[in-house]
């Protein structure tokens, strides 16, 4: 028989022993803020049927170029969702009776089938936020105020890149751009950075944007106040989402100032946030050093949606923000060493004595204690060994004689401090 080659699936990891407990902790620091912003858990199932997550009101064509699909028994067309933002939508769009507005949280894996690097996989966990029912940018500052608020606790820096869709498509038919080639010039100018101007432009040669728009769009990327809302103000007075978007800027910076973020928020005129999905305000969040170039978090306004899904007039006003739970912790593994963590508050060590070690560890647990006991008959010095490796900070040591004398002798592995407590081993 030929041996099996092991290996993971491409775009797949495993997280083991404390790199898990890193993870789990980013996990467990992000759902409490979550709660502590009033946020209401939920479950999507993973399996999905593929209309909807090909639905005009879903991703894009670039996304759905990653879905993963498949066919159960009854040969149905399924699909593995590649993100929580249209089994949220579904939610909403299946459940008229909740009481708006209606703010939640979920964590869950997701799946795309895209190019695989740093920060990006093809199996990765999510963690979002959405509220339904506000149409104030109000929404979005707080989103924003509680992504800050997240990475603090994680002791990552970060800085929020916002712009607003409304501008952005504004300014784009303003220069002239045809109505059919505007989303492919969002996409292609949401590659500035990576690409800088000469590149954008030849690609939106490509994309066969006029030779009158490409000046204009020349002139927008490379003015020195493009980055000042002041810049838009004329072209807002003959051009409605150009009007639209400068509004809804400026009511958000308003509210980013009140809470007094906006060192760490910088308005992004060229930020575009490739997905169709989105209507006005749109963020992504980056690591202040840049040690990983692509964003570990991002959302905005997605107002059509759910009214897309449910195919009524009813306007359901969206907000989401979303973190790669993957990527953040690759991005902490840049700026912290990963060290081994417990949570045991016992690791107990049998000198020949496994049953009475085990009515020990017994009775610490039912006491509420985290008790490890160990089962390989280590030798005492490898035992204490693995102790000290792995931060346990108290050792329980049971050989013959403490059976008996009825006693545990408990050592502090930080302070080398032992003491002895009666145990009834009878």
């Amino acid at each position: 028989m030929k041996k099996m080659n092991y290996q993971n699936v491409k775009g797949t990891q495993d997280y083991i022993g404390s790199a898990e407990g890193v993870k789990r902790k980013v996990k467990r620091t992000l759902e409490d803020v979550f709660i502590q912003y009033g946020c209401k858990p939920l479950e999507t199932p993973i399996l999905n049927y593929t209309e909807l997550l090909a639905s005009k009101y879903a991703g894009g064509a670039e996304i759905l170029e990653e879905m993963y699909k498949l066919t159960d028994r009854g040969e149905r067309d399924l699909a593995l969702r590649y993100d929580l933002t249209i089994p949220f939508a579904k939610v909403v769009a299946m459940n008229p009776d909740l009481r708006m507005p209606f703010k939640r949280y979920e964590i869950g894996k997701v799946f795309r089938d895209g190019p695989v690097k740093e920060g990006r996989y093809r199996e990765f966990t999510q963690c979002d936020v959405d509220i339904v029912g506000v149409r104030s940018q109000v929404a979005e500052a707080e989103l924003m105020s509680m992504a800050l608020e997240a990475f603090n606790r994680l002791n990552v820096d970060v800085t929020i890149q916002y712009n607003n869709r409304k501008l952005l498509v504004g300014m784009l038919k303003e220069f002239g751009v045809e109505e059919d080639k505007r989303d492919t010039a969002i996409l292609v100018l949401d590659k500035l950075e990576k690409v800088g101007v000469e590149g954008v432009m030849a690609e939106l040669i490509e994309n066969g944007v006029s030779d009158s728009s490409l000046g204009h769009i020349r002139a927008f990327l490379t003015d020195e106040e493009n980055a000042r809302t002041g810049y838009f103000e004329s072209f807002a007075e003959q051009n409605d989402l150009v009007d639209e978007g400068l509004k809804e800027l400026k009511e958000l910076e308003s509210y980013l100032d009140t809470l007094g973020v906006t060192k760490q928020c910088m308005f992004n005129p060229f930020l575009a946030r490739g997905l169709e999905i989105y209507t006005g305000t749109i963020y992504e969040i980056f690591m202040a050093d840049q040690s990983i170039k692509s964003s570990i978090g991002s959302g905005g306004r997605y107002n059509n949606a759910i009214s897309g899904l449910i195919e009524t007039e009813e306007e359901f006003p969206t907000v989401g923000i979303s973190f790669g739970l993957d990527v953040i912790y690759a991005a902490m593994g840049k700026s912290i060493k990963i060290e081994e963590t417990t949570d045991i508050d016992y690791y107990i060590i049998p000198l020949g004595t496994t049953k009475e070690s085990l009515r020990v560890a017994q009775d610490l647990r039912s006491k509420g204690h985290k008790v490890e006991l160990e089962l390989s008959n280590k030798k005492l010095r490898k035992a204490l060994d693995k102790a000290n490796k792995e931060n346990i900070p108290n050792v329980i040591i049971i050989g013959e004689e403490e059976v008996r004398n009825n006693e545990l002798k408990i050592k502090n592995m930080e302070s080398g401090i032992e003491r002895s407590e009666p145990f009834d081993f009878v």
